[in-house]
């Protein structure tokens, strides 16, 4: 992984960026020593090199055998309990793997990531007559979106294979001793993996929350956690300002945000990505949202909405910035034909690869924003595989924390979200 600030110098100073580096390393500190505030929820910071082989095998033989029983797993969770895992299986996943009929792993669907009944139903249509099994991510077992899903699916496989068999086709993903969730998969006899008590939801992709249902859909959860940990090594707190990315890009954003910039795009040029700016977008906004202050997250995946929010990120009100997520090299390679008669005029890309047409989109977008007034800052991976996404996902985990201790807020609670469950069950008459 790459991060370059270079499209920045338009908008910031050498000096103003000088000025925030010790804050920057400071923050990087407190994420380390866990002085800060949030710190019972750090255990994420040393994550990657502390997962072992045995972790891994027995995520890995769980996977199997579910992978063996079923055609359907059903991942249920809301926020970062499947945010993280739908972003990295659809990373790497081919973009019409639904639709394909030769698949060597079962389909991961997810429920409970919402309460919309349209959604309920058609899901339960699409498993009929398929066999099923349910991965259930829940630290409570209380929240009302995934636990009404659980009731449905957990009913649903009782029904179709009886109450002994479904001990064997779900697992449970949940606090170590206490909560509804661990109640009932020990009374039912579920495998249980353990939520870590001290990481929340939204830097919880690399346990079993999010390394369980990658490796059911058949990727290397061995080289995602090892991309993660090389971005472990490389932002550590003994890695000065001027080589760790995740200081710089945390630096960055807070000085634009100091300008005026109050709102930060994450933009790709590969549709693979658009789950994982989803994810991301929790990742920060619930993480800095907060107090009256933070930066809104937002996403674009381009080309397609440069032909819808193209036209405001150019000439709108300049209270944006820009970050573009690049992968330099495709997968396979597609050429566009010659045509004799050229009715489209587009003769003038014939023989040349999409990727080489898509790069000079990048390219033409980046300098017009620029010019537009739109600062930019570019991080690009060589291509998409476990590696370079655990790469990533260890990155912007890190830069948010320092970020957020530098914006001056607790990065790692979110009061706010209770606000709207306090109405809604009154409503309901609880």
């Amino acid at each position: 992984m790459k991060l370059s600030i270079e499209n920045t110098r338009k908008f910031i100073t050498e000096n103003e960026l000088s000025a925030l580096k010790a804050d920057a390393e400071n923050s990087l500190k407190l994420l380390h020593n866990k002085t800060g505030s949030g710190n019972d929820f750090l255990g994420w910071v040393n994550l990657p090199s502390s997962i072992s082989q045995n972790d891994i095998d027995d995520i890995q033989s769980t996977a199997d055998k579910l992978a063996s029983l079923a055609e359907f797993v059903i991942v249920i969770g809301i926020g970062g309990s499947y945010l993280g895992a739908k972003a990295v299986i659809e990373s790497l996943s081919s973009n019409f793997n639904n639709l394909q009929t030769n698949r060597k792993h079962p389909i991961v669907i997810f429920a409970g990531q919402n309460m919309n009944e349209d959604y309920t139903y058609e899901l339960f249509e699409t498993i009929k007559g398929h066999s099923v099994a349910a991965v259930v991510i829940s630290k409570s077992g209380t929240t009302i979106e995934p636990a009404i899903a659980f009731r449905l699916v957990k009913n649903h496989i009782e029904n179709t294979y009886g109450i002994e068999a479904a001990k064997e086709r779900i697992v449970a993903i949940t606090d170590k001793a206490r909560g509804a969730m661990n109640t009932i998969a020990n009374k039912n006899g579920y495998k249980i993996f353990v939520i870590p008590d001290d990481i929340g939801g939204r830097f919880s992709v690399l346990t079993p929350v999010g390394l369980l249902p990658v490796a059911v859909a058949g990727f290397d959860i061995k080289k995602l956690v090892a991309g993660a940990a090389n971005m472990e090594n490389l932002t550590d707190a003994n890695i000065s300002f001027d080589n760790n990315p995740a200081c710089i890009y945390a630096a960055v954003r807070n000085i634009l945000y100091k300008k005026g910039k109050r709102v930060e795009i994450l933009a790709n040029f590969n549709p693979k990505l658009h789950s994982l700016a989803e994810w991301w977008k929790q990742l920060y906004g619930e993480s800095e949202g907060k107090n009256g202050k933070g930066i809104f997250p937002a996403s674009v995946d381009f080309t397609t909405d440069l032909h819808s929010l193209g036209q405001y990120i150019q000439d709108g009100e300049r209270m944006l910035f820009e970050t573009v997520l690049s992968v330099e090299s495709p997968k396979y390679k597609f050429t566009v034909p010659e045509d004799d008669e050229n009715t489209d005029g587009l003769n003038f890309v014939a023989n040349k690869r999409i990727n080489q047409i898509n790069k000079s989109a990048e390219l033409g977008t980046i300098l017009a924003h620029i010019d537009g007034g739109v600062p930019n800052i570019h991080i690009s991976i060589s291509e998409i595989n476990e590696y370079h996404i655990g790469e990533l996902i260890y990155f912007f985990e890190k830069a948010c924390g320092i970020s957020g201790y530098m914006l001056g807020v607790n990065p790692f609670n979110q009061p706010g979200v209770e606000a709207y469950k306090k109405n809604m069950f009154q409503l309901l008459g609880k």
